[in-house]
């Protein structure tokens, strides 16, 4: 590793194509403390895979005249709380309040590079760095106060961002005053260590949102929030169906309307006006005719169509001789599970605002990837990367879904064609037709045990869900899980969903499990603790239990107890519930939640039991009502009246999260993994309450019903 003082030169550099002169104007008084990537390989700093940039460095944090420290990621704000967690750690390493740090997230040009927000990896991967970054400040700041004091570093002392000599604590200098009128960039020979879990101040402490006063007063902004003077709203041409080829177009009526105008890049046209409705008015009057492509199967044969699409196998698990297995099965089940496609269905539709100024493309867009959005965008375009600027603003939801942000280079082509500042905010219709959708599924899964209970066999195909989640922690001799996918297998564009592909991989898992512990005639609770001998899987079990009132007499009349355990972005969860179904109608009512989950160490608890509650109450509706209705690439749900999220009635009265006490073990996810256990949780305690198996989701009344007269 090249040694950070022969580096000094180097991490000077700002970002590329921005003047070093320009760059610290730009950040104005104050000491940047820059950082070699380098340093943070062994930090697991995965998240950081430079692209073509001149230097291999970040700067994370600013500290102003004020005493104000701006704390610099590549990170976005969706909802997931991590502007908050983020400051949490940069005070707690620089010894500063955490009101002090202000979060600057996803600007392209003044935060370092970052391949996205997704993954629950911002606390697992982007943590350690940015602690490492505050920690070398704080020293750094402990040898310019002692500069400034003449005292040794060893007997000086910070308190809120004030150094101070433990002897005499009138001799004080704070790191506003230090900062005063200098442009330092510094870095240290030897780093120092971070701090331990029993010197935390501020890490392991609940802390209400810092970005909650402005999204309750309607301060926050967001990509539709933006107001530039002249900017225009636009509304784009779109095709019926996907794969719809445009044969002709006759603008002229959409042109007849006062105020409009139209621009078009072959078949890319766009109605631009100063008010929205006006803009999707006239772009409706545009008569086109389209080649459409006749349908190959809809949603009610996907599920064999994606069976015979699967013609690419990868073996993610595999040990022992599945043949032995069956032979010294006592019973062997094979079941069949299926998911459908669903929506992200975020409340802030895909948006975007754009400007040329200048020779530079500023934009404002609502994605969860802002380095990416600037690439695409500088490529369509064929600009300079950067030339393309695109700034800061709150996501309104992504789930996955803006990962990919096809309307942040829209709005850069209208802007740039036009030549004025413009809007563009997909409509609800728009969202569901081009949202990437979670991909449908099928799981087949042959299972056995012996007369004792314990596990034999286990053989797993999964179409289409990909491997997340479906790790088996279980104790089992012979097993295999295969993963099968291919090409061009949909009629349109999937992507991530929260946890990609997890909770249908966990949904078909722990429901089989459930199936076998039943064959085997034992308690679900101890079948699980019986099969596996994974430590954490074993403490996650028995800490929902006691919080949940587990017992192996079972539920109470006329109530159904479930449970499932799974693994996502390095945290173990296990979920407990209890339902009520009602035989007659096929409703379901969800009574209670308990959630344990072995995360490591908690940033903010408070957080994150909210993002607990929050997959809870979201995996509601994937596991009751969310599905996509198409026919080929005509995509027959188009607005809320036909697709239904969570509703309050869905909503469990009783909700329970049990953070387990891990300091010393490293941070793992917490925005995802609460959602993968949701739905076998429930169709697990619907068969405890009727004796109904669910195999499918969602789990809709109709389901039920028909599970409940199959028997």
């Amino acid at each position: 590793m090249k040694d950070t003082t022969d580096i000094v030169n180097e991490v000077t550099l700002p970002p590329a194509g921005i003047d070093r002169r320009d760059f610290l104007k730009r950040l104005g008084a104050g000491v940047t403390v820059a950082v070699a990537l380098s340093d943070f390989k062994s930090l697991g700093a995965m998240t950081f895979q430079q692209r073509e940039l001149p230097t291999d460095w970040n700067a994370f944090l600013r500290v102003a005249e004020d005493g104000t420290v701006y704390c610099y990621t590549g990170k976005i704000e969706m909802g997931q709380g991590i502007i908050t967690s983020l400051a949490q750690m940069m005070a707690e390493e620089l010894d500063v309040a955490v009101d002090r740090v202000k979060m600057v997230m996803g600007d392209t040009v003044l935060c370092p590079y970052d391949a996205g927000t997704w993954g629950s990896l911002t606390t697992r991967f982007f943590g350690p760095p940015l602690r490492a970054a505050a920690a070398e400040a704080r020293a750094i700041f402990l040898e310019m106060a002692s500069e400034w004091l003449g005292v040794p570093v060893n007997l000086l002392k910070v308190e809120d961002g004030v150094v101070f000599d433990e002897r005499n604590p009138y001799e004080k200098v704070s790191y506003a005053e230090l900062t005063e009128g200098k442009q330092i960039v510094r870095s240290l020979r030897e780093k120092p260590t971070l701090k331990k879990p029993a010197e935390f101040k501020v890490i392991g402490k609940s802390m209400l949102r810092t970005d909650a006063y402005e999204k309750v007063t309607g301060k926050a902004k967001y990509a539709g929030d933006i107001r530039l003077p002249g900017m225009m709203y636009a509304a784009i041409l779109r095709p019926p169906v996907h794969g719809a080829k445009l044969l002709t177009a006759d603008t002229a009526p959409a042109e007849e309307i006062t105020g409009v105008e139209l621009v078009r890049d072959g078949d890319f046209i766009a109605v631009l006006h100063s008010f929205p409705e006006t803009a999707m008015n006239a772009v409706d009057k545009i008569k086109a005719e389209w080649d459409i492509p006749e349908p190959q199967f809809d949603d009610k044969t996907i599920f064999d169509h994606l069976v015979k699409a699967g013609t690419d196998e990868r073996i993610t698990q595999e040990e022992g001789d599945r043949d032995r297995g069956r032979d010294v099965s006592h019973e062997i089940i094979e079941t069949e599970f299926r998911d459908c496609y669903i929506a992200h269905a975020p409340i802030e539709t895909h948006t975007a605002t754009a400007v040329m100024e200048g020779d530079t493309m500023v934009i404002w867009g609502s994605t969860q990837t802002p380095f990416g959005s600037q690439n695409q965008v500088a490529q369509v375009l064929g600009m300079p990367l950067e030339k393309v600027h695109i700034k800061e603003v709150f996501i309104g939801g992504g789930f996955g879904g803006k990962a990919s942000s096809p309307q942040v280079v829209e709005a850069a082509r209208i802007a740039k064609l036009s030549g004025k500042p413009v809007q563009l905010i997909w409509s609800r219709e728009e969202e569901f037709f081009y949202d990437t959708f979670h991909s449908a599924a099928v799981i087949k899964v042959t299972s056995g045990v012996d007369e004792q209970g314990k596990f034999t066999l286990y053989d797993s195909d999964i179409y289409f869900a990909g491997g997340r989640s479906s790790e088996l922690f279980y104790k089992i001799p012979n097993h295999r899980v295969r993963v099968i996918s291919g090409r061009d297998a949909h009629a349109f564009a999937t992507g991530p969903w929260r946890a990609p592909g997890a909770h249908t991989n966990v949904f078909a898992r722990e429901c089989q499990i459930d199936i076998m512990a039943h064959r085997a005639g034992m308690d679900p609770l101890e079948f699980r603790l019986y099969n596996t001998d994974n430590n954490r899987v074993i403490r996650t079990i028995k800490a929902v239990a006691e919080k949940f009132g587990w017992t192996s007499q079972g539920s109470p009349e006329g109530k159904g107890w479930g449970m499932a355990v799974g693994y996502d972005s390095g945290t173990y969860v296990a979920m407990m519930g209890e339902v009520e179904v009602d035989e007659n109608t096929g409703r379901v009512q969800v009574l209670r939640v308990v959630t344990a989950q072995d995360m490591g160490l908690v940033i903010n608890p408070q957080g994150a039991i909210l993002q607990v509650e929050g997959c809870v109450n979201m995996g509601m509706g994937y596991a009751f009502s969310e599905e996509i209705f198409f026919n080929g690439g005509d995509i027959l749900v188009k607005n809320f009246d036909r697709y239904s999220i969570t509703n309050f009635s869905m909503i469990p009265p009783k909700l329970e999260t049990v953070l387990l006490d891990l300091p010393d073990e490293p941070s793992q996810g917490g925005g995802e993994p609460g959602i993968v256990t949701v739905g076998a949780m429930i169709g697990n305690a619907i068969f405890d309450a009727c004796g109904a198996r669910l195999l499918r989701l969602p789990m809709t009344p109709e389901r039920v019903l028909e599970a409940i007269r199959s028997g």
